[in-house]
């Protein structure tokens, strides 16, 4: 018998400005692919606490969401060669599933994971996406690949758009 239940898919985009060009990526990829977004500049999601100093935060309810779909992708801008602070402090706060929620964290083992950057122009920089693959592995996630996009004067390039549309396949 074949398994046909839909796989549920989410995009957690980490960018200081919600509407901004990698929001414009985000949307395309929402075009060919069903799926959720979650803004993480719209919550207040504090930096990680050895004492756990800010359970009172939106993270925890945050991931409690996240951890119910089959595949998480992530969208940043790329600042500075990495992702975005935003998504840093998402990634740091992770650290929270494996000590004081494990059973959150638990969930995220045998998710799927995929991650997207938007820069300024065509240059992927070695080793962008490391962060997101070791990742993956340490919560013991598959991870589906990555792409680099870019937006050259305000809206994507038709090279991009099918970038877009071949990844999307990818993660069907």
């Amino acid at each position: 018998m074949y398994n046909t239940k839909k796989m549920r898919r989410i995009i957690v985009q980490g960018s200081s400005r919600n509407n901004g060009n990698t929001n414009k990526i985000v949307q395309v990829l929402r075009n060919h692919l069903e799926c959720d977004l979650i803004n993480l500049s719209e919550f207040d999601i504090r930096q990680y606490d050895y004492d756990n100093g800010n359970k009172s935060d939106d993270f925890l309810s945050t991931i409690k969401k996240i951890v119910e779909y089959d595949l998480i992708i992530f969208a940043t801008p790329v600042y500075w060669y990495s992702m975005s602070g935003t998504m840093k402090t998402f990634f740091d706060r992770i650290t929270d599933c494996l000590k004081i929620e494990k059973d959150t964290g638990r969930k995220l083992r045998g998710k799927n994971m995929a991650a997207i950057s938007c820069g300024s122009d065509s240059l992927e920089h070695e080793g962008f996406f490391i962060p997101f693959e070791k990742s993956a592995g340490y919560l013991g996630m598959n991870y589906f690949g990555h792409i680099h996009t870019w937006i050259e004067e305000s809206d994507p390039s038709n090279s991009i758009l099918e970038l877009i549309k071949d990844f999307s396949k990818k993660l069907k």
